[in-house]
């Protein structure tokens, strides 16, 4: 498996390449739109074709790349058919299945942060990869105060889903504030201090009080990104 870990400094986001050694089929996860020609450098320099451009959720933070990779690459871009995104090639659903050559990527439908939240695994060499967009947060976990977020749902995903893979599962954020670029399931078993709450009431009562600041993208991003990250607004920046 080829793998890359890319970073945007503006928004702190990670976004993610994945690809089939084999085949030199890739996908790209949680894309930042002025990150796109160093995307299609990347692939160009490492001989890969872009199959798929994978939105873990419709982000509020900073606009996607999906719709100017899909124009400019021929890649397939795909979103969770709960965000009602319109522009996306093809949506998709819990447990599905996206084959990346020869490597299976499997989709977990993992609400909380937003309502159309997704959490995708690989399996490689025994060794799981986990991909949770801002469901999961390295020793935190995505807010839950707005896109139809909601705590309960949150704590479900985590404990019913995501907390239930292997220890040894490598996991990696969609942001990261402090430098951190990868965790397992074990350590944040251990040290995440959001995952040491007592119960779903505590857990709803912590994410209830966090009193955040909306991102100061969010009345662009979300529209911008239900669009692919290509309407008017988007293409202004």
């Amino acid at each position: 498996m080829i793998f890359r870990q890319l970073f945007e400094r503006e928004s702190s986001t990670y976004t993610y390449l994945v690809a089939c050694e084999k085949t030199h089929h890739a996908v790209l996860i949680d894309t930042v739109k002025s990150e796109v020609n160093l995307y299609l450098q990347l692939l160009e320099e490492l001989s890969l074709k872009l199959v798929f451009v994978l939105d873990t959720h419709t982000h509020a933070d900073h606009i996607t790349g999906a719709g100017a990779l899909r124009d400019a690459a021929g890649a397939i871009s795909l979103l969770g058919k709960e965000a009602n995104s319109n522009c996306v090639s093809q949506t998709i659903c819990h447990n599905q299945i996206i084959h990346i050559g020869k490597i299976d990527l499997k989709a977990l439908y993992t609400p909380g942060h937003t309502d159309d939240s997704y959490s995708f695994v690989i399996e490689e060499e025994q060794q799981p990869y986990l991909f949770f967009g801002d469901t999961l947060l390295i020793r935190g976990t995505g807010r839950t105060d707005f896109q139809n977020g909601n705590a309960a749902e949150q704590y479900d995903s985590l404990f019913r889903h995501l907390l239930k893979l292997p220890d040894n599962t490598l996991v990696y954020p969609g942001h990261d504030y402090k430098g951190w670029t990868v965790s397992t399931i074990a350590e944040e078993k251990e040290h995440n201090p959001r995952l040491q709450v007592r119960d779903l009431a505590s857990y709803v009562e912590l994410m209830n009080n966090l009193k955040l600041p909306n991102p100061k993208m969010m009345d662009i991003a979300v529209p911008a990104n239900l669009a692919c990250g290509k309407n008017e607004s988007s293409t202004k920046l």
